[in-house]
């Protein structure tokens, strides 16, 4: 008896390994944020309640294109529930299959997540404000905002102020450093209510600043935007996800309308 009941422990023993291994004898944390995210691009009937919206189905890049165009450049893949930039098929940087893309509606007070990571030695980046007019502006930065998205460990921006992950690119450094190293996820907020502009990166509020005000155009005048008299004006548009040439990777994109 004590050799059957042993014997039937073992194998159940084994049955629940097997039913938590990856297929490489590695267990898979079915637990962890990443698993879970990965899997969703879904909202929960609270956040339904709350207003939000998904910008990504998690399926297609329904709801985007390419900056000045109709439909997204064909080197930005959904796969496995990620809207992500694939360079290995790409000729030239900025060139014909890829270019930032934007959603196809224009968002005033807006409360915006994602997540986000990025290849080794990666840069992209997470624009907002973007007003698409590309008889006047060729870029989508040559008007809206940008948060950062980054390798600090590999890109040579990480070497520059103000062009470290997570900043308010060129303008406002985070006030503490919480990304994550290439080729882990990240979660992005940026939100912005009557001009009052937070970023957060993983939880914590890196940036905080007042859009539109005389300080914000001292600020503008002092960065690499100064050549560009619309930059950072509209209070009103577009969201964009940025081609620098790099693989990354998006998910669980929504926003919720303030």
């Amino acid at each position: 008896m004590k050799t059957l009941l042993f014997g039937s422990l073992a194998a159940m023993t084994i049955a629940c390994s097997c039913n938590n291994s990856n297929g490489s004898g590695n267990k898979t944390d079915t637990d962890s944020p990443a698993t879970q995210a990965t899997a969703a691009n879904q909202l929960t009937d609270e956040q339904k309640k709350e207003g939000w919206q998904l910008l990504f189905d998690g399926k297609t890049t329904a709801g985007w294109h390419k900056y000045g165009g109709t439909v997204t450049g064909s080197a930005w893949k959904v796969a496995d529930g990620n809207l992500y930039l694939n360079t290995t098929s790409k000729q030239d940087w900025q060139i014909k299959d890829g270019g930032d893309i934007v959603t196809d509606s224009a968002f005033e007070n807006f409360h915006l997540k994602l997540e986000w990571k990025i290849a080794k030695d990666g840069n992209s980046g997470i624009i907002f404000y973007i007003h698409e007019d590309t008889a006047k502006y060729e870029w989508p930065w040559h008007t809206g905002p940008e948060m950062q998205v980054l390798d600090n460990n590999g890109h040579p921006d990480s070497k520059i102020i103000k062009h470290r992950a997570g900043d308010l690119y060129d303008l406002i450094s985070c006030s503490k450093e919480t990304v994550k190293p290439a080729g882990e996820w990240n979660l992005a907020e940026i939100k912005s209510l009557n001009g009052k502009l937070e970023l957060f990166l993983n939880g914590e509020v890196v940036v905080s600043t007042q859009l539109w005000d005389d300080a914000w155009k001292k600020l503008v005048a002092g960065s690499k935007f100064k050549s560009m008299p619309d930059f950072g004006t509209y209070k009103k548009g577009k969201i964009g996800l940025q081609d620098h040439g790099n693989m990354v990777w998006y998910r669980n994109v929504m926003i919720r309308k303030l």
